[in-house]
């Protein structure tokens, strides 16, 4: 099994900068990609960006794009989110989620274990 903690939510006004940190610990070997994902509410669950262990490979929503930068620390069995330029419309439970096996990198579906969420509140 796997587990992953996720950490660095919290509250920042418009324009600022957090960054999310996912802990994986247990079968780490296992693990092809990680991925973010976020849930407002009343809202769907949707991607954000991913990353490949391996190849350090990248996917990103268009949402995200120019604005977030996923990174990985092998060694900490560590990925990064870095959340710069924030909106309130960022503002959702931030999940860190893992694929055993290569997949859809933005499907939800397709992601085998998942951390409790952190909250974002991005403040106008």
């Amino acid at each position: 099994q796997v587990q992953l903690v996720e950490s660095g939510g919290g509250l920042v006004q418009a324009g600022g900068s957090l960054r999310l940190s996912c802990a994986a610990s247990g079968r780490t070997l296992r693990l092809d990609t990680t991925g973010w994902f976020r849930q407002a509410p009343g809202k769907e669950r949707e991607f954000v960006a991913a990353i490949r262990w391996n190849e350090g490979n990248t996917f990103y929503s268009d949402s995200a794009k120019g604005r977030f930068t996923i990174s990985r620390d092998n060694a900490k069995n560590t990925v990064y989110l870095q959340m710069n330029s924030l909106k309130p419309e960022d503002t959702a439970v931030y999940y860190c989620a893992a694929q055993a096996l290569r997949a859809t990198a933005w499907a939800a579906s397709l992601y085998d274990y998942w951390g409790q969420g952190t909250q974002v509140t991005v403040s106008s």
